[in-house]
């Protein structure tokens, strides 16, 4: 399959060039990219160390520090480089929907399918980096000290797209009613893509936690059962 991961990274600005890289050189930054996704998303940030990243991707650790500044610009870049493509296929999504939402016309489950169907596609077919990434995404959602940070800086401009169409197909619903759904199915969403497998055990093997298709076929039908029923009430 067709690497979709966003653009490379360069080296960082003002410094010099060291000795054996060379200026530009996109497969090691993506190599550390790779290797740091992959540690982060079985660690976390605070079990990872610079070192670990630069052994895992076989490269020397000032090597790490000429492309990333700190550990903390390095896991920003492994967020960013496929955020920005999850918000693309997000907002495309809720474009199209908007402009053929099919005979019947818009509704709520409709939106939640265009804003959810991208990411569970990406889960279902997309390489294991992309499931290494969606255990990151969990991970940060879940995170007090500076994860409603990052998910802001990364995720707020799709979420309110997904706020305004949802107010064009509901126009009665309040908007506390409104966030507090999404809350909601953001969790369920994280809590599905982290794949913890705690579903196989509770189910006795009924359901398996990377079962996408089951996900994709249920969840934006679960988040408009809630959203409309809470309106309902207050209406």
């Amino acid at each position: 399959m067709e690497r979709d991961e966003g653009s490379a990274p360069s080296p960082r600005r003002g410094r010099g060039r060291r000795a054996g890289v060379r200026s530009g050189d996109a497969d090691t930054g993506m190599r550390i990219l790779d290797a740091a996704e992959r540690s982060f998303a079985l660690h976390g940030f605070d079990g990872v160390t610079v070192r670990h990243i630069a052994k895992e991707a076989a490269v020397d650790t000032a090597l790490v520090y000429y492309y990333f500044a700190s550990k903390r610009d390095l896991f920003d870049q492994v967020f960013e480089r496929r955020a920005a493509v999850v918000n693309r296929d997000r907002l495309a999504s809720l474009e199209a929907y908007d402009l053929n939402p099919g005979p019947d016309g818009p509704t709520v489950e409709g939106v939640f399918y265009a804003f959810l169907a991208p990411v569970l596609r990406r889960a279902a077919d997309g390489d294991p980096g992309w499931r290494a990434y969606f255990a990151i995404l969990a991970l940060v959602n879940n995170t007090p000290a500076w994860g409603g940070e990052t998910m802001t800086r990364f995720f707020d401009p799709v979420i309110q797209r997904l706020a305004q169409s949802l107010r064009k197909v509901l126009p009665q619903v309040r908007e506390d009613d409104l966030y507090w759904s999404y809350h909601f199915l953001s969790g369920a969403l994280t809590l599905s893509l982290s794949m913890t497998g705690r579903i196989d055990r509770l189910s006795g093997g009924a359901c398996e936690s990377g079962d996408f298709d089951a996900i994709n076929a249920r969840l934006a039908r679960f988040a408009a059962g809630g959203l409309l029923e809470v309106a309902d009430r207050r209406g």
